[in-house]
């Protein structure tokens, strides 16, 4: 909110003494009234007059330095508000008290929804968490029993068993992303390394689509959190696959910068703007109705967390660049 001016601030003190200002323009024409029904000498009402103008000019310059002090002090209150009202100027009459007491009562009735709030919160973070935790195991155990036999329908389920922990991983991300203790660990680390733990990831379904992988040769060291990254990587991996149906995938470095392009169906120009939002599937997503619109949405937060940048480039039929920059990192 703009600070109010001088000028405003003089105006609206004029306004709340306007009543006491008509009061004593209709005083001193009584006075005059009086004066001139009796024929008096108006000199000594004139001079009192002058006297009591004097006077309470004096008197509203310094009523009017404290209530200019006062809104000072309450103008600058309002972003600490929320956490402390003790520092609010005194009241100076029984209205204002009201109108403390009207504030204290919202405030306090604030803190204690935003208490029920964390509290509610709390539970359902570590309720999905162990939830997402113990799915796991039931998980590795389908993966298990599905590797004792080869045939086309276990391959199917498998992959589609992949997908589900792809979901999970999801899940765990999330939640881990919104808690007050994620552990970043943040070091020098070579990028290679890092890129080769997601295509390794991936290795299965690159076979499976028959999607050619052109992995350029990467030397360079990056400060990062090697954890958090690969997971991006795997999530802007995953969304080049779904959207490739043959061709390749291109992953290299310029710079600082790392490259992951691929030869897929591309995203509409008015959707680039907005691929990164929470939600928004754009075209594609609408296309096929299992896109939750989350995956990139993570991506960005992470990459913002570690002060890392994304961009993406792409055009209709012509497939996608996603740019990610790994020179940005400062301090968390």
């Amino acid at each position: 909110m703009e600070e109010i001016t001088f000028k405003a601030v003089l105006w609206g003190y004029i306004k709340q003494k306007c009543k006491v200002l008509i009061l004593f323009a209709i005083f001193s024409l009584l006075f005059f009234v009086v004066i001139a029904f009796y024929q008096l000498h108006a000199e000594a009402v004139l001079y009192a007059t002058a006297l009591c103008l004097s006077v309470g000019l004096i008197w509203g310059i310094v009523d009017f330095c404290h209530y200019y002090k006062r809104h000072k002090a309450l103008y600058e209150m309002r972003d600490k508000v929320d956490v402390d009202i003790e520092k609010i100027p005194l009241p100076h009459n029984l209205i204002e008290q009201d109108y403390m007491d009207l504030i204290s009562a919202v405030h306090e009735d604030k803190i204690r929804r935003i208490t029920e709030y964390d509290h509610l919160t709390s539970d359902m973070i570590d309720y999905y968490t162990m939830w997402a935790h113990q799915i796991k195991t039931p998980i590795a155990a389908m993966r298990l029993l599905l590797q004792t036999e080869e045939n086309t329908n276990n391959k199917e389920l498998l992959s589609e068993l992949f997908k589900i922990e792809q979901y999970v991983e999801m899940v765990l991300s999330y939640l881990r992303l919104d808690s007050n203790s994620t552990d970043f660990v943040i070091r020098q680390y070579p990028i290679e390394s890092i890129v080769k733990q997601a295509v390794r990831k991936y290795a299965p379904l690159f076979i499976r689509k028959k999607i050619r992988l052109d992995l350029k040769p990467m030397d360079q060291q990056v400060l990062t959190d090697e954890k958090w990254l690969v997971f991006v990587i795997e999530q802007i991996l995953s969304n080049a696959l779904k959207y490739t149906s043959k061709g390749k995938i291109t992953i290299s470095m310029e710079g600082k910068t790392l490259l992951i392009s691929d030869t897929g169906i591309g995203i509409a120009e008015e959707d680039l703007p907005r691929v990164c939002e929470k939600g928004f599937t754009g075209y594609n997503g609408r296309a096929d109705k299992r896109a939750s619109g989350i995956g990139l949405y993570l991506c960005k937060r992470i990459l913002t967390k570690l002060s890392h940048t994304i961009a993406i480039e792409s055009a209709v039929g012509r497939g996608t660049t996603v740019k990610i920059g790994l020179d940005e990192l400062e301090t968390l």
